[in-house]
């Protein structure tokens, strides 16, 4: 496999802010701190809307069968990352890591579970089509903090999970995953929670709690993903919209500003955030944000979601500071779909797994 000549440093204090995530209040007790499920990349997971619709190309990281001892996590804080960071999201030029139109078939061949993932998204039924039409494949380059949807006993159901790095996903015009593709479930904002959650489920080697993030939504629609490809070692770009068919070859993100990370948001208890692990980390390289000198996302509110894309039921979207509009250049795809919100009922849990968790993710790319 390729491998990159030059990594480019990437800045976090341009894209990531520190959030704590503190309970709401009617959530259940998962919510308040109870279980968080790790999905590997390649697995259905618990209750799936659909047969898998991820391609060949969205393969999982090859990890080893064993994993190493669990790490002891003390703080629940969770890092953010702007939903148009170049080098965010990863995938194969010219090749799409989900099939849309397969996802839009098998909905549409079962009346009942389309009508439940629509409202998980706050749509019609019959706008499900155009929705994920609108949305975008990639692959997650970080193990990633989300609520996924299950269906189970003719609803949806709704449970706290990180997602493995190399999951295939479709993402909204504002840079947030918006299903899963190895089970079709549609996902939205994760829950905030009063203490660390309890890890259950899959397990892989790169896992480290303290390395998992959230994609915040863009504060401007993106026309164009900034996307790194982990075969040829380069970038592309892919149109919001688009399954591949109009990637083209780009260079290397500019080094942005540097400047120290901020922390915007204190933890509700006195406690002080844990120190960095000294454990080796998997890299992502190339991770590089837009330019910008300061952070571009304020930490949660409870303002509203950006109103370009579907709402985000159950979970307060952070506001944000004016950024730049992109460089990338204009879109050609259709514009977003703008259904109504819809309300989020209490996590519900999938079935118990019994593997625990173990080790660390990638985030910080590494130094040219």
């Amino acid at each position: 496999m390729p491998r990159v000549a030059v990594l480019v440093t990437a800045v976090v204090a341009a894209v990531v802010l520190i959030v704590v995530l503190t309970r709401s209040d009617g959530t259940s007790d998962q919510a308040a701190g109870g279980e968080v499920f790790l999905q590997a990349a390649d697995k259905s997971g618990p209750d799936p809307f659909t047969e898998s619709t991820a391609t060949d190309s969205s393969a999982p990281p090859v990890t080893p069968p064993t994993a190493t001892a669990p790490e002891t996590v003390t703080t629940n804080v969770v890092r953010r990352v702007d939903g148009d960071a170049a080098g965010l999201y990863g995938g194969t030029r010219k090749v799409a890591s989900c099939d849309v139109e397969k996802q839009i078939r098998a909905l549409g061949a079962a009346p009942a579970k389309n009508g439940a993932f629509a409202s998980v998204l706050g749509l019609r039924p019959d706008g499900v089509p155009a929705y994920l039409r609108s949305l975008t494949p990639v692959q997650l380059r970080m193990d990633t903090r989300v609520t996924n949807h299950g269906y189970r006993d003719a609803a949806a159901t709704n449970y706290q999970a990180v997602l493995q790095t190399g999951t295939a996903v479709l993402v909204d015009d504002r840079g947030r995953p918006r299903v899963r593709c190895a089970c079709g479930n549609p996902l939205t904002d994760p829950v905030r929670q009063q203490s660390v959650p309890r890890p259950r489920g899959d397990t892989w080697p790169a896992y480290r709690s303290s390395n998992v993030v959230v994609v915040a939504p863009a504060t401007t629609v993106i026309n164009v993903f900034v996307v790194y490809d982990p075969d040829r070692g380069d970038w592309f770009h892919r149109h919001h919209g688009d399954t591949g068919r109009h990637d083209q070859k780009t260079d290397p993100p500019t080094r942005p500003p540097t400047g120290p990370p901020t922390p915007s948001v204190s933890s509700p208890t006195p406690s002080e955030p844990s120190a960095p692990s000294s454990e080796p980390t998997s890299e992502a390289p190339g991770l590089v944000p837009p330019p910008s000198p300061l952070p571009c996302v304020s930490p949660p509110t409870g303002s509203a979601s950006p109103p370009a894309s579907p709402a985000s039921p159950g979970t307060a979207s952070p506001s944000a500071k004016p950024c730049p509009p992109t460089s990338s250049p204009p879109s050609s795809a259709p514009p977003a779909v703008q259904p109504p919100s819809s309300a989020l009922g209490s996590p519900q849990s999938p079935p118990d797994d019994d593997s625990d968790t173990a080790a660390e993710s990638a985030f910080t790319p590494p130094l040219s």
